[in-house]
């Protein structure tokens, strides 16, 4: 369905980046997506298996395929992906040890597991999938540029717990989520801006994206619901507006645009992505609205027993 809907939008709609986006943002964020990525979860705790990519022929990867962009401002933006995603091993660890004391299950399926001695025993699926990404991004990059390039990431930030393990976890969430949204947000806006066989591959990294913000937000409803969920959907809307209210989420994203080149980026691009933002968690939020309070207790356990 998704590779169908590429091709539509290659011959229809590439000159028109909000048709584009919005016909990407319903296919990719549609309710139904987002229901079954969450339902899978139980699954996944009992058997975890990775999602599989659709085939990818790298040789047919060309940069006739970027489309309404300079080329080197896309392999910019591409590079700056790359040193974001690539520190996975300590992302993974730290959400681990704030998911631990809360939820053994979903530390697990984000950290995996250790051994008797602390060693590393499983690696978690969401370390699985995400992993991929970077070699992903750095094939893209030199199949569009002809250049070898090596990722020069700053090291994951470490885990810093206090008296209260449910108050950590909610910072910490936050921050794991407004990653998720803006690695979601870029991919589906660097669709917008490509075809063919960049698109595809691009595609192959938004559904990983998708699966996991639907997974974290899901789990973010269980653990804090009304009248705390209040709270934790009014903090995720003010990713839309810029204020931090103490927890540096307006640092998080400045740093990560900063990463992207943001100041490089013409008033054309930055309205676009701005506009991908709002559309995408136009898309959460109207979701969020479905969600059931007695099938996410089915998901994540009773939430009278946390």
């Amino acid at each position: 369905m998704f590779l169908l809907v590429d091709r539509h939008l290659d011959r229809s709609t590439k000159f028109n980046f909000t048709a584009t986006i919005t016909a990407l943002v319903d296919t990719y964020l549609s309710p139904k997506n987002l229901d079954d990525r969450l339902q899978d979860l139980p699954q996944q705790f009992i058997n975890p298996r990775p999602r599989k990519w659709t085939l990818i022929d790298w040789h047919k990867i060309d940069d006739s395929q970027i489309i309404g962009i300079d080329r080197q401002l896309f392999l910019a933006i591409i590079k700056g992906a790359i040193d974001t995603e690539a520190p996975i091993r300590g992302y993974t660890q730290t959400s681990r040890q704030y998911l631990a004391p809360i939820h053994r299950q979903m530390a697990g399926f984000v950290g995996g597991t250790l051994d008797e001695l602390g060693n590393s025993h499983t690696r978690g699926l969401w370390e699985l999938e995400e992993s991929r990404h970077t070699p992903a991004l750095i094939a893209i990059y030199r199949h569009l540029s002809g250049d070898k390039i090596q990722p020069t990431a700053k090291p994951a930030r470490a885990y810093q717990p206090t008296d209260c393990a449910s108050r950590d976890l909610y910072r910490h969430g936050l921050h794991r989520i407004l990653t998720e949204y803006g690695a979601t947000c870029l991919y589906l806006w660097l669709m917008g801006h490509s075809t063919g066989m960049l698109r595809q591959i691009l595609g192959e990294l938004v559904r990983d994206e998708v699966n996991h913000l639907a997974k974290f937000w899901g789990f973010g409803v269980w653990l804090y619901p009304q009248p705390q969920g209040s709270r934790f959907i009014y903090s995720c809307q003010q990713l839309l507006v810029h204020r931090s209210h103490g927890n540096s989420l307006v640092k998080t994203y400045r740093r990560m645009m900063s990463v992207l080149h943001w100041n490089e980026w013409n008033w054309e691009h930055q309205i676009e992505i701005m506009y991908t933002f709002y559309l995408v968690m136009k898309y959460l939020l109207t979701w969020h609205k479905s969600l059931n309070s007695s099938e996410i207790d089915r998901l994540f356990g009773d939430s009278n027993d946390r």
